[in-house]
Order: C-alpha cells, then structure tokens, then sequence
C-alpha cells in the first residue's frame, strides 16, 4: 500500500560559492578531502554532511574530534580509523557495523557466521519484540569480527559491544567467553559467537 523512494543524499555544496576557491568537490558534489580532513585549499577542512564521509550525527563529531585533534593536540587521527557504524530506528530498528554479508562474500577471506532470530532470545520473547536478528561476521583466520548487523529490539545498544571489541583489535572470542547478565538480550552474543558457522 506504499511505496519509499530513496534516492540518496545530495550535499548543499552548490551554493557556498566554492568556485571561487581553491576548495575541489569530487564527482558527486561533496567537498574533497584527504584523511584528516584538510580540503585542497590550504588551512580549510570540511566536516559533517557536506565532505560524504559518513552522513550522521555521530560521524559528524567524530570529524570534529578528528581535526581538533590534528590541530592542537599533535594526534594524528584519520578517518579511515573509522568502522562503519549506524543505526536506523524503524520498527524494529536497524544496527550495523563493519562489513556487509556480500562484501563478505566477494572477499578471499575463510568468513564465520553467527546467526540467531531474535525469536529464539527470551528477553525479546518477554518484551513481546520478537521481530529481527542478530547476524555477525568473523575472520576465521584472525578470529577478529568483521561486521554484524542487528535488526531488533535494543540492537543500537547492543551493537556497540561488537564495535568495541573491533576497536580495540581483539579476537571475538573476548566476547564468546564473557558472561553477559541475564535476562538480556546482550546475553545471546557469547552464545552466538560459540556456535559460528562457515558462510557458505
């Protein structure tokens, strides 16, 4: 009964009067910049929406902490340090991090999958929100995790604990091992993560 178009995003670059600078835009419009942000003009960096390196909030601030950390604090933060993280709160919402499933698949990697329907999780099944899941991503060579995607109750929350254990380059088994409190729905990470499959 309905339709959603979603087309992209398009940055509001064409009315800053960049043409008269020395400020380069790439081919989709967004300002160019190298990794910790500087333009091509010297002694200006774009941040937030408008340099399409991330779109929300959060890599927005992540920019900023970027350059001031360049400017005054002689730390060399980079954007490509960056996972890929988000979140879109429909019903149920949507968490991802990481790699995608098909780029997963299209890598030379040996790639372990953990999947659980949030179904089978008692404290969604107590809340009445059994609709989603829990998908992640593990190297089996490395044993790091590569990416995980939840889609249910609480996933931007419980998101971050795999984020974390990325950020920190640490195997998943730091995780399979923890004991999680019960009841939650974090509970079912470790259990997930003990019973990883290869992604065929």
């Amino acid at each position: 009964t309905h339709l959603l178009v979603a087309t992209g995003r398009r940055p509001n670059s064409d009315n800053l009067g960049l043409e008269n600078t020395d400020i380069e835009l790439n081919e989709r419009g967004y300002i160019s910049t190298n990794d910790k942000l500087q333009t091509t003009a010297n002694g200006v960096w774009a941040l937030g929406d408008v340099n399409g390196k991330g779109a929300f909030t959060h890599t927005a601030y992540n920019d900023f902490e970027i350059v001031a950390a360049n400017l005054f604090d002689k730390d060399p933060r980079k954007v490509s340090d960056r996972i890929l993280n988000y979140a879109l709160y429909t019903d149920p919402s949507l968490s991802h991090i990481g790699m995608y499933e098909h780029e997963a698949r299209k890598s030379d990697r040996n790639v372990l999958i953990g999947y659980r329907e949030m179904s089978r999780i008692a404290r969604a099944k107590e809340r009445g929100e059994t609709q989603g899941f829990i998908k992640i991503l593990v190297d089996a060579d490395t044993q790091k995790i590569l990416g995980a995607t939840i889609v249910g109750i609480d996933g931007d929350e419980i998101i971050h604990s795999l984020l974390d254990i990325m950020y920190a380059d640490q195997p998943y088994t730091v995780i399979s091992r923890a004991v999680h409190i019960h009841p939650t729905i974090s509970e079912l990470i470790p259990t997930i993560l003990q019973n990883l499959e290869p992604l065929d």
